[in-house]
Parts: structure tokens; C-alpha cells; sequence
């Protein structure tokens, strides 16, 4: 595709075609704008990303100068068409822009059938967070015929909607759900439209049923939308991408994404702020385990000398195999007799050190010392707000799940041993389990630039 520089050079009288033609004259100029803004990347490096919107509004300028010259002719041929094409023209950015309103709500008035106009009026309203019009208008698109579009936008606007009720926020989740999956499936090809429903998945994990297939599939659906160039070159794709491997656990993929979903959109500030956040959080692990907490060697001996077996608690007897729900005695470990993946019919005792400072409050993250002196990092999902741990508290994990993270990430290296802990109330912290009252969901942060 040429540049922005060289669209459009040529004069609309050298451009022109015949009176009768004008409208599919107007639509391909139309397209290519749309074209030039979707896939920008195909003849644009990354480094020219800072570049793309005042490419894009350049563009955007030239060819809203041909629709004004011929406008006259167009609109005695066909007002509605032309109004819906100028209105998806100024729609081509990402600001609001009331003209662009004016100009699809007359479309729509004059040809009620008009499926693109209903779907760009709509994503207008959403640029003004007019919200119930929005969804109104991807409805209205629908009545007149199913498509992926106005799928797409109702399963993000259903999923994003505030409402008081847990049921409606689980029943606005799954409705999301099924609008994803409808579009999917009416063009299987559409990388925006797996995007989306990655997107609905993730939600569905979070507020509806944490299953780790579901987990599976959302980022599956996401690598399917990478396939398409359109998808692939989204920020919202790879920052949405990077929430879930972050949440995962799978670092140093998250910081990738991240990293990916800054070079499509330099002037984005989240994706960077995670990114660094990221960074932060995994430097003070690897300090804070390698110094114990940075404990001083008194404390620190002390701590050692007062783990007690008694602060198994309910570990101390026979108790249930997390994974067969059998009977079984667990064996009392220390880190260095754990392997990585999940220990079964193994239990660690060992005292808190400190914690760990986490922007984004899940998950809660603390290191702890066995009675040998080694420290590990612990991850514990679905705590309630303001519950935790304390340094000095005794903590029994039973079959830990153990990861052995080791990378390196813009030239630092990343090495550290990790317990994640899915199930809080599985946790002894003193003797005692935790009570359901310090557990809750874990809340999400997707992205919604376009979801």
C-alpha cells in the first residue's frame, strides 16, 4: 500500500469516473483508508508506529476533500449511502467526532437497513461513552441481519456493563460468552473476532467459574487471532495477552506482550506501566529471596529456631490428597525436597519473612524460610482485600505447587524458586486453616482500547 505522502496525488478530476459510478468510486477510497489504518504494519515497520494516527488523520483529510468535492453527485444517486461513507470517513480515528453522529444517525434514518451504518453510529456512541445507545445500535444492527461486528461490540459492551448483582454480572459474563462464540463462528478467519473471545473467556474465568481449562481457553483463542494480521497488529490483543500470562505465572512471555503491545502504540501509557511494574515486582522477589527478607541474622535465627511441628495444624494428622481426595498422610518437607510442578502427599512448614510489594494487590506474595534457611516466594490467589500473612507467621502448604522460574529479560537475569497457592483455605497459618471469609475472586484489568 503507498504511503499517506503519495494517496490520493492525482486531482479528483484526474481520479474521476463517471457520475453513475461515483458511489463505488467513494467506497474504495473509503476502504483504502480503512485499509491503511488496519493494516499499516504490512508496510510499515514498528519503529514507524509513532507515526501512524498523524498518517492515518493525513489520510483521512485527503480523502475527505474528494467526498466533499463530489458530494452533490453522490447524494442525488444515494443520500443515505453517502452519508453513512462520510460518517465511517471522520469515524476512522479513534476520537469522537460529532459530525461523524450527524451523518450516520441521518443514514440510518433514510435506510433503516443499513447494517454498517447501525454498527459505526454505534462504535461512535462508544467512543462518547454513551453506552445504552451504543448497545442499541449493534442491536438494531442485528435485527437486520447477523454479523460479526455488532457480535463482537454487544459481547464486549454485556461483559463490561456495571451492575450491583453478582447473578447479573455472572449472567452479563456468559451472554458476553455466547455473542464471542457466535462471531467466531461466522467467520472463522477473523482474528478480531478470536480476540474477542479470548476476551470472553478470560472474563468467564474470573466471574463465573475459575476452571483451568477455561484459562486454556483463552489463550488459545488469543494465539488463534495473532494468525491474522489485522488482530495481530492490535496493542489490545498483546496487552490482554500479557494479563493472562502475568496472571499464569509465565513471566517472562507477559513482559513480551507487554513489551509487543507498546511498539503497536507508542503514545499508550498501560502497557509500559505494567511492563515496568512487572519488572519491579520480579526484582524485589529475587532480592528479597536471596536476602531472606532482608532479615537480620538474629531475627532470622530466631524465626528458624521456632518453627514447630505443632503449626502443621490439621497436617499434622491424616488428611485428604488434594488432587484424589483420598485419605493420605502428607510428609512434612523442607524446600530443597520439593520438585517443580505439584508435591504430592508433601507438606511445607516454614515462617513468613516479609512480603512483597505487588501494584495490583493479587496476587498476595510473601517469602518464607524453612527450619534449613532457604526461602522461596509464595503467590496466593483469591485472598480477600486487606487479608494476608505476617512476617513471623507459621505456614503449612500443602502438595505446593512449585514452579522454578528462570530467564533473563532485557539483559537481567530472573531466578527463583515459586509456590503458587490457588486455594487459600488450604493454607495452615499457625496451626489453624483459613476461613472462607478471607477468600474472594480474583478481580480482572482487560483492556477494552477495543476490548
Amino acid at each position: 500500500m503507498s504511503s499517506p505522502e503519495n494517496e490520493n496525488k492525482c486531482s479528483s478530476h484526474e481520479n474521476s469516473s463517471p457520475e453513475s459510478d461515483i458511489l463505488e468510486y467513494l467506497k474504495i477510497k473509503l476502504e483504502n483508508v480503512i485499509k491503511f489504518r488496519d493494516r499499516y504494519f504490512e508496510e510499515h515497520s514498528l519503529e514507524d508506529a509513532i507515526h501512524k494516527n498523524d498518517d492515518l488523520k493525513k489520510l483521512q483529510a485527503e480523502t475527505l476533500k474528494i467526498f466533499d468535492e463530489n458530494e452533490t453527485a453522490a447524494t442525488q444517486i444515494n443520500k443515505a449511502q453517502y452519508f453513512f461513507m462520510k460518517g465511517a470517513l471522520l469515524n476512522v480515528v479513534s476520537e469522537y467526532n460529532k459530525d461523524a453522529e450527524n451523518l450516520l444517525s441521518k443514514a440510518i434514518k433514510l435506510d433503516r437497513k443499513l447494517v454498517e451504518a447501525w454498527n459505526e453510529l454505534g462504535d461512535c456512541y462508544w467512543k462518547n461513552d454513551e453506552f445504552k445507545k451504543s448497545q442499541s445500535c449493534f442491536e438494531g444492527a442485528l435485527k437486520e441481519r447477523k454479523n460479526k461486528v455488532s457480535l463482537r461490540n454487544l459481547s464486549m459492551l454485556s461483559r463490561q456493563e456495571v451492575v450491583n448483582l453478582k447473578a447479573e454480572r455472572i449472567a452479563n459474563v456468559e451472554k458476553g460468552l455466547n455473542y464471542a462464540k457466535e462471531a467466531v463462528q461466522l467467520d472463522p478467519q477473523d482474528g478480531l473476532s478470536w480476540c474477542c473471545l479470548g476476551n470472553a473467556h478470560l472474563s468467564y474465568f474470573f466471574y463465573v467459574q475459575q476452571n483451568p481449562k477455561i484459562m486454556k481457553q483463552s489463550i488459545s483463542a488469543y494465539f488463534q487471532a495473532e494468525k491474522d494480521i489485522v488482530a495481530r497488529s492490535s496493542p489490545d490483543l498483546h496487552y490482554n495477552k500479557g494479563i493472562v500470562l502475568k496472571y499464569k505465572q509465565e513471566f517472562k512471555e507477559a513482559l513480551e506482550s507487554f513489551k509487543k503491545a507498546s511498539l503497536y502504540d507508542p503514545a499508550w501509557d498501560r502497557p509500559k506501566v505494567r511492563e515496568q511494574q512487572l519488572v519491579q515486582y520480579l526484582n524485589d522477589i529475587v532480592e528479597l529471596v536471596s536476602t531472606k527478607g532482608k532479615m537480620k541474622n538474629k531475627r532470622l535465627k530466631n524465626l528458624l529456631n521456632s518453627i514447630n511441628s505443632k503449626h502443621l495444624g490439621p497436617y499434622l494428622e491424616d488428611t485428604k490428597n488434594i488432587v484424589t481426595g483420598a485419605n493420605a498422610k502428607l510428609i512434612p518437607v523442607n524446600i530443597q525436597g520439593l520438585t517443580a510442578g505439584l508435591n504430592e502427599l508433601k507438606v511445607l512448614l516454614g515462617k513468613v519473612v516479609c512480603s512483597v510489594r505487588n501494584e495490583e494487590t493479587v496476587p498476595f506474595t510473601f517469602c518464607m524460610v524453612d527450619e534449613t534457611g532457604d526461602c522461596v516466594v509464595v503467590t496466593l490467589f483469591n485472598l480477600a482485600d486487606g487479608k494476608g500473612v505476617i512476617i513471623g507467621d507459621s505456614i503449612a502448604i500443602p502438595e505446593p505447587l512449585v514452579t522454578d522460574v528462570d530467564f533473563e529479560y532485557n539483559s537481567v537475569g530472573y531466578k527463583f524458586r515459586l509456590i503458587r497457592v490457588e486455594t487459600p483455605i488450604l493454607l495452615a497459618v499457625n496451626g489453624k486453616l483459613l476461613q472462607k471469609d478471607q477468600t474472594a475472586g480474583v478481580q480482572m484489568s482487560i483492556s477494552r482500547k477495543f476490548d
